[in-house]
Protein backbone atom coordinates (compact mmCIF):
# COMPACT_ATOMS: atom_id res chain seq x y z
CA UNK A 1 0.00 0.00 0.00
CA UNK A 2 1.17 3.65 -0.90
CA UNK A 3 1.90 5.97 1.88
CA UNK A 4 1.39 9.64 1.65
CA UNK A 5 3.73 11.91 3.55
CA UNK A 6 0.68 14.72 4.74
CA UNK A 7 1.75 18.40 6.20
CA UNK A 8 -0.08 18.02 9.90
CA UNK A 9 -1.87 20.88 9.59
CA UNK A 10 -4.23 19.35 6.71
CA UNK A 11 -5.16 16.64 9.14
CA UNK A 12 -6.26 19.05 11.77
CA UNK A 13 -2.95 19.53 13.66
CA UNK A 14 -2.41 23.12 14.95
CA UNK A 15 0.77 22.90 13.69
CA UNK A 16 0.90 26.25 11.45
CA UNK A 17 3.53 29.09 12.84
CA UNK A 18 -0.10 30.78 14.29
CA UNK A 19 -0.95 28.14 16.09
CA UNK A 20 -3.77 26.76 13.79
CA UNK A 21 -4.35 23.83 11.54
CA UNK A 22 -6.14 24.07 7.94
CA UNK A 23 -7.55 20.42 7.72
CA UNK A 24 -8.65 19.73 4.36
CA UNK A 25 -11.92 17.87 4.44
CA UNK A 26 -13.56 15.45 1.40
CA UNK A 27 -13.91 12.03 0.68
CA UNK A 28 -10.16 11.47 -0.45
CA UNK A 29 -8.56 12.46 2.78
CA UNK A 30 -11.11 10.57 4.73
CA UNK A 31 -10.57 7.46 2.58
CA UNK A 32 -6.77 7.83 3.07
CA UNK A 33 -6.89 8.62 6.63
CA UNK A 34 -9.23 5.19 7.16
CA UNK A 35 -6.76 3.08 4.78
CA UNK A 36 -3.82 3.89 7.05
CA UNK A 37 -1.93 6.01 4.12
CA UNK A 38 -1.53 9.42 5.70
CA UNK A 39 2.07 9.68 7.37
CA UNK A 40 1.69 13.24 9.55
CA UNK A 41 4.44 15.40 9.72
CA UNK A 42 5.19 19.12 10.56
CA UNK A 43 8.88 19.83 9.63
CA UNK A 44 9.00 23.12 10.89
CA UNK A 45 8.04 21.90 14.06
CA UNK A 46 10.39 18.86 13.84
CA UNK A 47 12.84 21.00 13.22
CA UNK A 48 12.88 22.85 16.10
CA UNK A 49 10.67 25.74 15.52
CA UNK A 50 7.68 26.92 18.20
CA UNK A 51 3.67 26.94 17.87
CA UNK A 52 2.89 29.66 17.45
CA UNK A 53 6.07 31.15 16.00
CA UNK A 54 6.78 34.29 13.87
CA UNK A 55 6.26 34.23 10.50
CA UNK A 56 8.68 33.04 8.06
CA UNK A 57 10.08 33.62 4.27
CA UNK A 58 12.43 32.97 1.62
CA UNK A 59 14.95 35.76 1.31
CA UNK A 60 17.10 35.33 -2.30
CA UNK A 61 14.94 32.46 -3.99
CA UNK A 62 12.82 29.31 -2.95
CA UNK A 63 13.44 26.02 -1.54
CA UNK A 64 15.63 25.14 -3.96
CA UNK A 65 17.71 27.71 -3.58
CA UNK A 66 17.76 27.37 0.58
CA UNK A 67 19.34 23.69 -0.42
CA UNK A 68 21.62 25.37 -2.58
CA UNK A 69 23.08 27.91 0.10
CA UNK A 70 22.44 30.85 -1.95
CA UNK A 71 19.07 31.62 -0.33
CA UNK A 72 17.52 31.49 3.58
CA UNK A 73 14.84 31.77 5.68
CA UNK A 74 13.77 34.51 7.95
CA UNK A 75 11.18 35.41 10.02
CA UNK A 76 9.99 38.78 10.25
CA UNK A 77 11.63 40.21 12.46
CA UNK A 78 15.03 39.37 10.51
CA UNK A 79 15.29 36.85 13.03
CA UNK A 80 17.70 33.72 10.45
CA UNK A 81 16.00 30.10 10.65
CA UNK A 82 17.43 28.14 8.12
CA UNK A 83 19.26 25.62 10.16
CA UNK A 84 16.02 24.71 11.34
CA UNK A 85 14.18 24.55 7.87
CA UNK A 86 17.07 22.86 6.46
CA UNK A 87 16.98 20.35 9.71
CA UNK A 88 13.15 19.66 9.22
CA UNK A 89 13.22 19.07 5.29
CA UNK A 90 16.08 16.55 6.54
CA UNK A 91 13.87 15.03 8.90
CA UNK A 92 10.51 14.53 6.47
CA UNK A 93 12.92 13.04 4.07
CA UNK A 94 13.72 10.51 6.75
CA UNK A 95 9.72 10.37 7.66
CA UNK A 96 9.02 9.41 3.53
CA UNK A 97 11.54 7.02 3.27
CA UNK A 98 10.94 5.12 6.32
CA UNK A 99 7.32 4.98 5.69
CA UNK A 100 7.93 4.04 1.58
CA UNK A 101 6.02 7.42 0.48
CA UNK A 102 7.09 8.05 -2.45
CA UNK A 103 3.96 11.03 -2.67
CA UNK A 104 3.90 14.09 -0.10
CA UNK A 105 0.66 16.16 0.24
CA UNK A 106 1.67 19.49 1.59
CA UNK A 107 0.59 23.17 2.93
CA UNK A 108 0.30 25.70 -0.27
CA UNK A 109 2.40 28.75 0.29
CA UNK A 110 4.56 27.59 3.29
CA UNK A 111 7.99 28.16 3.37
CA UNK A 112 8.77 24.58 3.98
CA UNK A 113 5.77 22.79 2.25
CA UNK A 114 4.52 24.84 -1.10
CA UNK A 115 4.94 23.03 -3.67
CA UNK A 116 3.94 25.70 -7.00
CA UNK A 117 4.40 28.70 -4.71
CA UNK A 118 6.06 30.66 -1.92
CA UNK A 119 6.06 34.07 -0.69
CA UNK A 120 8.32 36.23 -1.94
CA UNK A 121 10.50 37.63 1.35
CA UNK A 122 9.07 40.98 1.87
CA UNK A 123 6.23 40.13 4.16
CA UNK A 124 4.04 42.08 1.58
CA UNK A 125 2.04 38.79 1.06
CA UNK A 126 3.15 38.44 -2.69
CA UNK A 127 3.36 35.39 -3.78
CA UNK A 128 5.96 33.89 -6.08
CA UNK A 129 6.78 30.62 -8.06
CA UNK A 130 8.62 27.99 -6.33
CA UNK A 131 8.72 25.48 -3.91
CA UNK A 132 9.24 25.31 -0.07
CA UNK A 133 12.73 24.21 1.46
CA UNK A 134 10.99 20.87 2.59
CA UNK A 135 9.03 20.04 -0.97
CA UNK A 136 12.54 20.91 -3.18
CA UNK A 137 14.24 18.38 -0.52
CA UNK A 138 11.36 15.24 -1.43
CA UNK A 139 11.42 16.15 -4.90
CA UNK A 140 15.37 15.68 -5.20
CA UNK A 141 14.74 12.45 -3.65
CA UNK A 142 12.31 11.75 -5.80
CA UNK A 143 9.10 12.14 -3.64
CA UNK A 144 5.74 13.40 -5.90
CA UNK A 145 4.81 16.62 -3.81
CA UNK A 146 1.47 18.32 -4.28
CA UNK A 147 -1.02 20.98 -2.83
CA UNK A 148 -4.05 21.07 -1.19
CA UNK A 149 -5.68 21.35 -3.96
CA UNK A 150 -4.59 18.83 -6.13
CA UNK A 151 -5.94 15.71 -4.16
CA UNK A 152 -7.05 14.02 -7.74
CA UNK A 153 -4.19 14.18 -8.66
CA UNK A 154 -2.57 12.43 -5.62
CA UNK A 155 -5.29 9.54 -6.50
CA UNK A 156 -4.33 9.10 -9.99
CA UNK A 157 -0.90 8.56 -9.20
CA UNK A 158 -1.44 6.72 -6.34
CA UNK A 159 -3.42 4.34 -8.39
CA UNK A 160 -0.49 4.49 -10.80
CA UNK A 161 1.98 3.88 -8.60
CA UNK A 162 -0.23 0.63 -7.57
CA UNK A 163 -1.32 -0.54 -10.77
CA UNK A 164 2.65 -0.92 -11.28
CA UNK A 165 3.30 -2.84 -8.25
Amino acid sequence: MERILVSSCLVGRPVRYDGAAKPVQGALVERWRAEGRLVPFCPEVSGGLAVPRPPAEIVGGDGGAVLDGTARVVTDAGADVTAEFLRGARLALAAAERSGARIALLKEGSPSCGSGRVYDGTFTGAPVPGAGVTTALLRRAGVSVFGEDDLDAVQELLTALEQTS
